[in-house]
């Protein structure tokens, strides 16, 4: 098995892993992408293969509460359009961790950080222009969905960094706040969940990371408190631009390790 257990870690690495798990939360309810700094605590902190089975019950929990906060705002006719080919990527990212050692997926976390950075970078610039959105029901839109939904499967199957993906696509298509946050609530907890049987067959999850995340998944939901109660209030301009530096550094620090 591929897996850490909580004897393995120090104090200050639990900890570590606790201030990400309570950033989980707080994305899951306040600033969807956010939690790709969590990625990068998870894989500085664990071997990179056993952070991504033990991130993804932590994930679960997280979409859980964003599902109990905002499920009466999802649109469901975008997540059925995005479905099949998330679930495309879902398989070749698995036929990608069948493949590949830690050190690939170290190196693969960090230059998916990096790219996923350049896309939060990309995607607030469109925003600045105030172009108008596209259709989601066009051809484009359409075609759109596609090419994002096999990109998120595949990045959130290898790094659980499907999440600036998914943002990108949902303001693009139009969405505002409230729509935004209930139809990626849904969305990533049906991918997550589906993603469980592959994560324990490639035996990234195993009754000892999951004690782990028994421990952790308690901070998870001061994070999606806090999360619920700042959505409202929060600069999100600054607050996304430190999450960009900070997914910056982390993935450097994973391809430069």
């Amino acid at each position: 098995m591929d897996t850490m257990t909580l004897g393995h870690l120090t104090g200050w690495e639990f900890a570590a892993l606790a201030f990400a798990a309570l950033l989980v939360g707080f994305s899951k309810t306040a600033v969807s992408g956010a939690n790709t700094v969590s990625l990068a605590i998870f894989a500085a902190v664990l071997p990179a293969r056993a952070s991504t089975g033990i991130l993804l019950p932590v994930l679960i929990a997280g979409d859980v509460l964003a599902v109990l906060t905002y499920r009466r705002h999802a649109h469901w006719p975008t997540l059925w359009r995005l479905f099949p080919a998330v679930g495309a990527g879902v398989v070749v990212g698995t036929l990608f961790l069948v493949w590949a050692d830690d050190a690939v997926v170290r190196t693969s976390i960090g230059a998916i950080l990096l790219f996923m950075a350049g896309v939060t970078v990309w995607r607030r610039r469109r925003d600045d222009a105030a172009e108008q959105p596209e259709e989601v029901a066009s051809r484009t839109g359409r075609a759109k969905a596609r090419s994002y939904g096999v990109l998120g499967g595949f990045t959130t199957m290898v790094a659980n960094a499907g999440g600036p993906v998914m943002s990108m696509y949902l303001l693009s298509a139009g969405f505002r706040k409230l729509g935004f946050l209930g139809t990626s609530a849904f969305f990533f907890l049906i991918v997550n969940v589906s993603k469980l049987p592959f994560s324990a067959g490639l035996g990234l999850i195993d009754g000892h990371s999951l004690l782990l995340d028994a421990a952790l998944v308690v901070f998870v939901v001061p994070g999606a408190l806090l999360g619920k109660w700042a959505v409202n209030r929060i600069n999100q301009r600054l607050f996304e631009r430190l999450v960009i530096a900070a997914t910056i550094l982390g993935g450097l620090q994973l391809l430069l390790a």
